[in-house]
């Protein structure tokens, strides 16, 4: 059976007979597949996995990662950790420079109260908050400093880590290594580069650090398109999110091909006012508006290869059909699947998801919704 051909099955309108459209679906089996093949791979190279979650937000699908053998979870902002925290998860690394107030503070203190917490930290200020704020000696905090691989965005200068980890364990934090985010490996054929990339800021984080007279046991990096790319000699750790459901972006870089996609928009066809086009009921407020350069359109159309969502309102999305058999164009009425560019931004925008595991259906609460600080 076709790779389309099996994904037309999974996708089929009688396995979510009954739900109003527009809504995410999740196909459970391609869902655990994803993350056992993942593992498997850290496995067999030697790489801790600590997944982020702020690709899925929901605690059912991080419980089947650790499961599998993921140790620890990565999260975006300290809502997210509250959360995950609450649930019982309590291995727990922030992988952003969290600005900590006396509000921020106070949280931090709750939520080390329930789980072990490591924050990155790229800048003095950011330990000295810390300090101010009295959580420099808190036995469940640590620290990793964020060093810039090639994205630049955040993250000091791989040759100063070493200073800015002198410096915070100085003031009595403790720091356990140096991370990274090769994000510039988003893009078509760059994932090798941006791994190497990685692997050479990390070195010299080592190196920073070793001249500084520090030890640095955690060496992280990764993301979904360059985590198989993992210098191993050097990084210890990984954190791919998107894995677990994959989506249109990583079908577009080849890291995925459309049968290992979890996750998919069930819409309906609304309207078909000229032979060139088709409308669904699902727009930006469903699908998100994320369209990379890599990427023909605001998702793909499982089943009608040769479509292009090329224009999406809040509630349209006006769909290209001028180029397809017309055997195959859904008419109006039709229920059809897109696979969403950026499964992290559709995933964000829903309260639930609508979860088949080849039997029966359920529904997954997205927990961390909105939990933006």
């Amino acid at each position: 059976m076709s790779e389309e051909r099996r994904a037309l099955e999974r996708w089929s309108p009688d396995r979510w007979e009954g739900i109003p459209t527009p809504f995410l679906a999740v196909d459970r089996p391609t869902l655990e597949r994803n993350i056992t093949r993942t593992q498997a791979f850290c496995d067999d190279a030697g790489l801790r996995l600590r997944p982020h979650v702020k690709t899925h937000k929901m605690p059912e699908v991080a419980r089947l990662q650790v499961e599998a053998g993921a140790r620890g979870l990565t999260l975006a902002t300290v809502g997210e950790a509250e959360c995950f925290a609450d649930v019982g998860f309590d291995d727990l690394l922030i992988a952003y420079p969290v600005r900590t107030t006396a509000a921020v503070a106070e949280r931090l203190r709750r939520l080390l109260d329930k789980a072990t917490v490591v924050l990155g930290i790229d800048s003095r200020e950011g330990v000295d908050a810390l300090v101010r704020h009295g959580l420099a000696a808190h036995p469940h905090l640590s620290l990793l400093v964020e060093v810039e691989c090639g994205l630049r965005r955040t993250g000091v200068v791989p040759e100063d880590a070493g200073a800015l980890a002198a410096y915070a364990v100085g003031e009595g934090i403790t720091v356990d290594g140096a991370f990274t985010f090769p994000g510039h490996g988003y893009a078509v054929g760059a994932s090798t580069a941006a791994a190497a990339a990685e692997a050479r800021a990390l070195t010299s984080a080592v190196e920073s650090f070793a001249a500084a007279g520090l030890r640095c046991d955690v060496v992280s990096g990764g993301a979904t398109p360059t985590y198989e790319a993992t210098d191993t000699t050097i990084v210890t750790e990984t954190r791919p999110g998107v894995y677990a459901f994959g989506d249109a972006q990583q079908v577009a870089l080849g890291t995925a091909g459309v049968d290992d996609v979890a996750l998919a928009v069930v819409a309906t066809v609304v309207s078909a006012p000229a032979r060139d086009r088709i409308v669904l009921d699902a727009g930006s407020k469903t699908l998100a508006a994320d369209r990379p350069p890599y990427v023909d359109g605001h998702g793909l159309l499982v089943g009608v290869p040769s479509a292009r969502i090329d224009r999406i309102w809040e509630h349209h999305g006006v769909v290209d059909v001028s180029a397809a058999d017309p055997a195959v164009v859904p008419r109006v009425g039709d229920r059809v699947a897109v696979l969403p560019n950026h499964v992290c931004t559709a995933i964000n925008l829903a309260d639930r998801v609508h979860v088949h595991d080849g039997g029966e259906r359920e529904m997954w609460s997205v927990a961390a919704r909105g939990l933006n600080a």
